[in-house]
């Protein structure tokens, strides 16, 4: 279906070229005083400048033509030369109607197909997983549910940190711990024991290695050699990177389930390591590669550049790869592998410099034709309320489990006193509650903007908050349940009774050009203010009319079918943000 400010802008711009001007004069928008009217069309002012015509005489003109169009109630020309535009109750219904029909509910479907790369998540293994680690998750989850949901194939990948030094200084720390084992020493067959690895201990092991290569030049210098080794595929490291990494797997798999977030391939810097070669050898071809103080780079710097941009460094003076080299090995085994026409990374602010080298590097050595699209898709922080990073209370960096756990903790409180919430299984409502709260605070936000978190305001019931907008589907769930409604009935619209259910029908047929601003964006804060928006408009009406009570069959029916709809719309949209609803509180 087309989204209603579309078909207006159309309907308006014919208007426009029937009066001699410029039809692209006609964009409409929503009006910034819904008092005095529904939508707005400013295009006067501009084509008063093109025509040397006064903004009010243009604006006249072209109403007077609408006025004419059934579609509206109401058209007016106003100083200083705004076009009011109101539609007739029976074009809202018919469009209400339309979207209700309509199989993707109003999401605008994209025009060719495209297959998008999205990588998002970034964990490292043999590191627990940590709240820095919540929005690259998140948002990247919620953009590949918009992406599908626009009709495009996009392949979710979490890109693990499993190939660089970090695994080598967790094997060395348990080769000191543990000795002893073939796999240290070049002697390792396939069945030979391995080092008993537990999560608790990868967890404890990777700070206290790092720190102790800053201080042990000995240790640091064997972190490096098993480094190299491991890439290059010697037997007994890949074994034990192969133990350590399906335990850390195991481990970050549990925390994403519980966010709700799944991906399509668990593919780390390893899985690029046999692309390693072809994308060296595409940047010799070029002749782009090539050796400085012992390494091995890219130079990426343009005369356009406002801030230097130092070179892509691809290869160490010790021989091993660095993130640069992996990642834009990746790049090749996308365009290759997956058929990759977009591919977007979800990763914070920081990495903004890394992703410009590797991207330029990539498109230098042809190894990312200009067709394919790469972009860095960043992320602000989520900060305490001192504004900066969120930290625990003895100032370190917070594990995602325990923020999960935390988040479930407080929402199983609050629900077990309030006046809200029915009896039942309060554990799996507060989990559910707990995880609304936390992503919707937390996607409210544009991707881009540093956010406060508060948990407290999270899961309040009242406010812009995922807590509120459950409510409310719960709301609606009792009424339609009461009045003996399926949840997939047809709607049956049948007139406008009040302003209350113009209101709601207004923030309805808005919904695919929020849709649509989302897709154009990437941005899912947009379907989250929506669904609040819809959320509030229903509260309106509801407090304002006796549903179940109401003896006029024409307006009970309209007004259930308002609930149906209003219900599927919410709960599309939190269904892309990744968010569960719950059937009743």
């Amino acid at each position: 279906m087309k989204p209603v400010l579309a078909h207006l802008t159309e309907v308006v711009g014919a208007a426009f070229a029937s009066c001699g001007y410029d039809a692209a004069l006609g964009t409409v928008h929503i009006s910034d005083r819904l008092d005095l009217c529904q939508y707005q069309c400013n295009g006067a002012f501009a084509g008063a400048k093109q025509y040397h015509k006064a903004p009010l005489v243009i604006a006249g003109e072209v109403a007077a033509v609408l006025a004419e169009n059934p579609l509206f109630a109401k058209v007016e020309g106003v100083r200083p030369g705004f076009i009011n535009l109101t539609l007739s109750d029976e074009a809202m219904l018919k469009a209400a109607f339309e979207l209700a029909t309509d199989e993707h509910l109003g999401i605008p479907q994209t025009e060719k197909p495209e297959t998008i790369v999205l990588d998002y998540g970034g964990p490292n293994i043999a590191k627990p997983l940590h709240i820095g680690h919540l929005r690259p998750a998140i948002i990247g989850e919620a953009l590949k549910r918009l992406m599908r949901a626009s009709g495009c194939k996009v392949i979710g990948d979490v890109h693990m940190g499993d190939w660089g030094l970090p695994i080598g200084l967790v094997i060395a720390e348990l080769e000191v711990r543990m000795p002893g084992y073939s796999c240290y020493n070049g002697t390792y067959q396939p069945g030979d024991p391995l080092p008993p690895v537990t999560t608790d201990l990868l967890n404890e092991v990777y700070p206290f290695a790092s720190a102790k290569s800053k201080e042990d030049k000995a240790f640091s210098e064997r972190a490096h050699a098993i480094t190299v080794a491991l890439q290059q595929h010697e037997p007994g490291f890949i074994a034990l990177w192969q133990e350590i990494r399906r335990i850390s797997v195991e481990d970050m798999s549990r925390s994403y389930k519980q966010l709700n977030v799944t991906f399509d391939l668990w593919y780390g810097e390893s899985n690029s390591a046999e692309y390693i070669d072809a994308a060296l050898n595409a940047m010799r071809e070029k002749d782009i590669l090539y050796k400085d103080n012992g390494a091995m780079i890219v130079d990426v710097a343009e005369d356009t550049d406002k801030s230097p941009v130092p070179p892509a460094i691809i290869i160490k003076t010790d021989g091993g790869v660095t993130y640069q080299a992996t990642d834009i090995a990746t790049i090749l085994q996308r365009v290759q592998e997956l058929n990759a026409t977009k591919i977007w990374y979800v990763v914070d602010f920081r990495q903004g410099l890394h992703f410009q080298q590797v991207f330029r590097a990539a498109r230098k050595a042809g190894i990312a034709p200009e067709n394919v699209e790469l972009a860095h898709l960043p992320n602000g922080t989520m900060n305490g309320s001192d504004g900066k990073p969120y930290k625990t209370r003895g100032g370190g960096v917070m594990r995602l489990s325990d923020l999960l756990d935390t988040a479930t903790q407080a929402a199983l409180e609050k629900i077990s006193g309030s006046s809200y919430v029915e009896e039942g299984n309060h554990e799996e409502l507060a989990r559910k509650v707990g995880m609304a709260a936390i992503k919707f605070g937390d996607l409210i936000n544009h991707r881009t903007k540093d956010y406060i978190f508060d948990l407290d305001k999270f899961l309040s019931f009242e406010g812009k908050t995922g807590t509120y907008v459950l409510y409310t589907v719960t709301r609606i769930n009792s009424i339609l349940k009461k009045a003996g409604v399926a949840y997939d009935a047809p709607v049956d619209f049948r007139g406008i009774y009040s302003d209350d259910e113009r209101d709601i029908l207004l923030k309805i047929l808005g919904t695919p050009e929020v849709f649509a601003t989302a897709v154009a964006e990437r941005a899912p804060n947009y379907l989250c203010e929506n669904a609040y928006q819809l959320a509030v408009a229903f509260s309106g009406f509801y407090h304002n009319h006796r549903i179940l009570a109401e003896t006029d069959e024409d307006k009970k029916a309209t007004w259930l079918s308002l609930c149906l709809l209003v219900r599927r719309l919410i709960l599309l949209q939190m269904d892309i943000l990744g968010i569960d609803t719950v059937e009743n509180m």
